[in-house]
């Protein structure tokens, strides 16, 4: 498991907050009080050790298969419905949402190989994730990929908390299938817009992993 570049500076940050807290806690209270002083110190150990975790990257096998479209996120897939998208396709989707929770790790990674051709930010709301407004209200980032197998839109959208998105992705460029794609800080939700009748391969309420799980079978 190694550390995002995205967490250094946060944690860097909080580890200074967590050692001056915890310096004028046992230099000015632990003489009268050492109970408070040491729950002071669990606590705010606690709370570092869930930044560190938050900006976690753990080793896996990537899945890197051509047919395949492969989940751009960890977390629990929370909608699978027929849209119209409005922003790039302008016709009938099948979207997948994936909710990040604040425990999940949030590298988010290409569901598919090949050329970028499209990539806007957007700035928006700060509605909760899994408000279904918050797919065309929120603040969010949109990337679509195109290759020999298709085309597909995939959305990294902010939530109450996440209020800064970081995509990598520009027009023109060509990417790798679950390589990097950005990073969503502090829990939100990533979109997948697929071509009608893609055959998917998760359901409702599945935890699936960002860049091993297939979400999807191309037709």
């Amino acid at each position: 498991m190694t550390i995002h570049k995205e967490g250094y500076k946060t944690i860097a940050v909080c580890a200074i907050i967590f050692a001056a807290i915890n310096l004028i806690s046992f230099y000015f209270i632990s003489f009268q009080l050492p109970g408070l002083s040491w729950f002071i110190f669990i606590v705010s150990l606690a709370f570092l050790l869930f930044i560190i975790s938050f900006f976690r990257v753990p080793a896996r096998t990537p899945t890197i298969i051509e047919k395949y479209i492969v989940c751009p996120a960890d977390g629990k897939v929370v909608v699978i419905e027929e849209i119209t998208d409005v922003e790039y396709f302008h016709d009938p989707r099948l979207q997948v949402s994936i909710f990040m929770s604040p425990a999940n790790v949030h590298r988010n990674v290409n569901p598919i190989g090949g050329d970028v051709i499209y990539s806007q930010y957007h700035k928006g709301k700060y509605l909760v994730a899994w408000n279904p407004k918050s797919s065309t209200e929120n603040e969010r980032h949109s990337v679509v990929i195109k290759n020999p197998m298709g085309t597909l839109l995939v959305k990294q959208i902010a939530g109450a908390l996440a209020k800064r998105i970081i995509n990598y992705l520009s027009p023109g460029q060509k990417v790798e299938q679950s390589a990097e794609m950005g990073f969503i800080k502090f829990g939100s939700r990533v979109d997948v817009l697929l071509p009608p009748g893609t055959l998917l391969k998760v359901e409702l309420n599945q935890m699936v992993k960002g860049g091993v799980t297939v979400l999807a079978e191309w037709t």
